[in-house]
């Protein structure tokens, strides 16, 4: 068989949902179809039946994030990765890009031009019904309509990136919540339904209180669903990992953000490492979770 690539199509989701699912990865075809909706891709066909798939996001001119990379174990070890990121990232063009790897991807992605910086460290488990969490906090509300630009400028700050079309998409898929004191919003997170239950994120916060306040956040949140499956990744810099433990979401796995600029991936890994060594350092706004792997 010889491997086709074509164009990532809605008819290629209920196949690529198989596909992820005989690698445990969790994603529903509404997860699929939400991805899908917010960037575009490529896959493989072999015998027309999809054997691969990559995904993008471009996040304005400037910026994008890369995931869904799957290849069938039958068809591994014949470029396949590589031809499909190859494909990804000559559509990018000149945008700085991320993306966040398991140890088996650092090798390709680290050829392409990719940098490691820091890791992300996965959290899920259904929340125990007696989980420690705090009673509602006078500082936290729901999300307002008119909170939007708040949470966009608070999110552009953190991650360096316009995420707009990202970020509208996810806060109209679920349930979000801000730090509001009365002096306009200082954090945001999210919460919405993904695989086998639900994912928050992401969860943004700035200020002297960034820590506690996204502490506050995912606790308000993860109350919603007490004896449901939830899931968070969280990153290096966020200090969040033990606590998180404590509350009862062990820490499962971890992936590895790597960041490709092709401005600057000569000396170091650009603005977007940037961000995230500021993050790390303690600067604010700060990205305390992503909004999954995939989109960062």
């Amino acid at each position: 068989m010889t491997p086709r690539l074509t164009a990532l199509r809605a008819d290629h989701l209920p196949d690529a949902v198989r596909q992820s699912a005989a690698l445990g990865w969790p994603y529903r075809e509404a997860d699929w179809r939400f991805a899908f909706d917010l960037g575009g891709g490529f896959a493989a066909e072999a015998d027309g039946r999809l054997v691969a798939t990559a995904m993008w996001w471009p996040y304005g001119e400037a910026h994008g994030s890369v995931g869904m990379i799957i290849v069938d174990p039958a068809m591994q070890g014949r470029g396949l990765g590589r031809a499909l990121m190859e494909k990804l990232l000559h559509e990018a063009g000149n945008r700085t890009v991320f993306l966040n790897s398991t140890q088996e991807g650092l090798p390709l992605y680290t050829q392409l031009g990719f940098v490691a910086c820091g890791q992300v460290f996965q959290h899920q488990a259904a929340l125990p019904p007696e989980a420690a969490l705090p009673a509602a906090l006078s500082h936290l509300r729901p999300m307002q309509p008119a909170d939007g630009e708040s949470l966009r400028r608070l999110d552009r700050a953190a991650t360096g990136m316009d995420r707009t079309a990202l970020l509208d998409a996810l806060l109209a898929a679920g349930t979000t919540m801000v730090v509001d004191r009365g002096a306009g919003v200082s954090a945001y997170a999210s919460a919405r339904e993904f695989g086998h239950g639900v994912v928050i994120g992401p969860v943004v916060a700035s200020g002297a209180s960034s820590a506690a306040d996204s502490r506050d956040l995912i606790a308000a949140l993860a109350g919603r669903f007490r004896g449901r499956f939830v899931r968070i990744d969280v990153t290096e810099g966020s200090g969040l990992s033990p606590w998180l433990i404590r509350t009862g979401l062990p820490c499962v796995g971890h992936a590895v953000p790597m960041v490709r600029d092709v401005q600057r991936r000569t000396t170091d890994a650009g603005p977007v490492a940037d961000a995230l060594a500021d993050a790390l350092a303690g600067a604010h706004p700060r990205l305390f979770a992503l909004s999954n792997q995939s989109f960062g």
